[in-house]
């Protein structure tokens, strides 16, 4: 993802997380850790011809990185593209040196929730009232040894859809 990304994401933003949408600055913020030598970001767009139809960031700190965020655009849902946009998050864990990778899931959102699983992410506990303003609760779930758990791309191909970081 880089800055000229920022605008069409916060579209699609905009439409799947319309109570708790990220910010124009907090896309700024996050992209300015995500280059050089001192990156502790990753974040990716897939674009089907010119169109942003997904996005995916984490972020590193020591050996541990947290899935910030993974959206697909609904006519893109059940295509593979969520599973190759967190492969993508998955290598740059373990790029990252990161032996653990957590993330927070709404409880609501069972279909998110079975693609960690296919990962290998598992259940460890509860964030309640964790997302605002709905006051809906976060299924928290970590996944050990990034770097066994990337699924090959080829099974989660999208036909047409590039991943560019």
């Amino acid at each position: 993802m880089r800055w000229w990304d920022i605008d069409p994401v916060l579209e699609l933003e905009k439409d799947l997380f319309p109570e708790d949408a990220w910010s124009r600055g907090m896309f700024w913020s996050e992209l300015a850790h995500s280059r050089g030598a001192e990156a502790t970001r990753r974040y990716v767009v897939a674009e089907d011809g010119d169109r942003i139809v997904g996005y995916a960031g984490l972020t590193s700190s020591g050996d541990l990185a947290d899935v910030q965020t993974i959206a697909v655009a609904r006519d893109h849902w059940g295509t593979g593209l969520g599973g190759r946009l967190l492969t993508e998050l998955l290598r740059a864990a373990t790029a990252f040196e990161c032996a653990e990778v957590m993330l927070e899931c709404r409880v609501d959102n069972v279909r998110a929730q079975k693609l960690y699983e296919r990962f290998g992410f598992e259940p460890i506990g509860f964030r309640r009232g964790y997302y605002q303003p709905g006051n809906v609760d976060a299924l928290v779930m970590r996944l050990t040894d990034p770097s066994s758990s990337v699924v090959s791309t080829e099974s989660t191909s999208v036909q047409g859809t590039e991943t560019h970081g």
